[in-house]
């Protein structure tokens, strides 16, 4: 990680490290709803993806450079991974195990299936309109957000994604074709969690978390009912109270 993206790291609260992983927008500015609530119980950190990483190992490196930052005596944290922001989590569980204490995964997978989804999406993605996205953001937002979701979330959502960018999106796309954990689940130390959007209409994210959730030893499944995959600026969801519902043992 270079200077300049430790220019969008953010870090809020005290005790035990969290770091927010972003999906495919690439930018931690999405988890503004709940950073403060977890930032009552743990110091937080979110950061932006970098958008010319060639590989996942790369932003696998990024990952646990936050980590260090964030908890520089422990460098250990736990790490929620969010779609995308999921891939790379358990991608950093596999290469750096003794980084993470624990894993939060949200409507993510250990491959995406059909690959040719992901081809269509990248030939999309290199020929529409770039000034276009935000409308067809708005368009696609009943599909893609909580059905719940505030009005002024949706337009604060739409105004944050604005700044991503083509090269970023293609370039994780990109990555997710060579992506594929499936035969590594068993590897998972860690504690974790897989959390998932019954109404996910991008990702089958409960059959994915309850697929993973078979592989990996020890491992929880909590069905968000009533949410779409873009759901942590729904009211009433609480990564904070999750966590800590998990980690206690409810």
């Amino acid at each position: 990680m270079t200077d300049d993206y430790d220019a969008h790291l953010s870090i809020q609260g005290a005790g035990e490290a969290v770091v927010l992983v972003p999906g495919l927008d690439g930018t931690g500015q999405l988890f503004y709803s709940q950073l403060p609530r977890l930032a009552r119980s743990y110091r937080v950190a979110t950061y932006a993806l970098r958008d010319t990483a060639l590989t996942m190992d790369e932003l696998v490196e990024d990952l646990a450079r936050v980590i260090d930052i964030v908890a520089p005596a422990e460098r250990r944290a736990i790490v929620v991974g969010e779609s995308f922001g999921g891939a790379l989590a358990m991608s950093l569980a596999l290469a750096r195990p003794e980084r993470v204490i624990a894993l939060v995964i949200l409507n993510s997978f250990p491959y995406f299936a059909p690959q040719v989804r992901l081809r269509l999406a990248m030939l999309w993605t290199r020929s529409v309109p770039w000034g276009a996205m935000g409308l067809i953001r708005r368009l696609t937002a009943f599909r893609m957000h909580s059905r719940h979701t505030h009005r002024q979330e949706l337009e604060r959502f739409m105004a944050l994604t604005a700044t991503a960018s083509r090269d970023g999106y293609l370039s994780r796309l990109r990555l997710l074709t060579a992506y594929d954990i499936r035969h590594r689940l068993h590897e998972l130390g860690a504690p974790t969690l897989f959390l998932a959007a019954e109404q996910d209409h991008l990702v089958p994210s409960v059959t994915q978390a309850r697929y993973m959730a078979d592989r990996v030893p020890g491992s929880v499944v909590r069905v968000l009912a009533g949410h779409g995959h873009i759901c942590l600026i729904a009211p009433d969801v609480d990564l904070g109270q999750i966590l800590n519902e998990w980690r206690d043992g409810g």
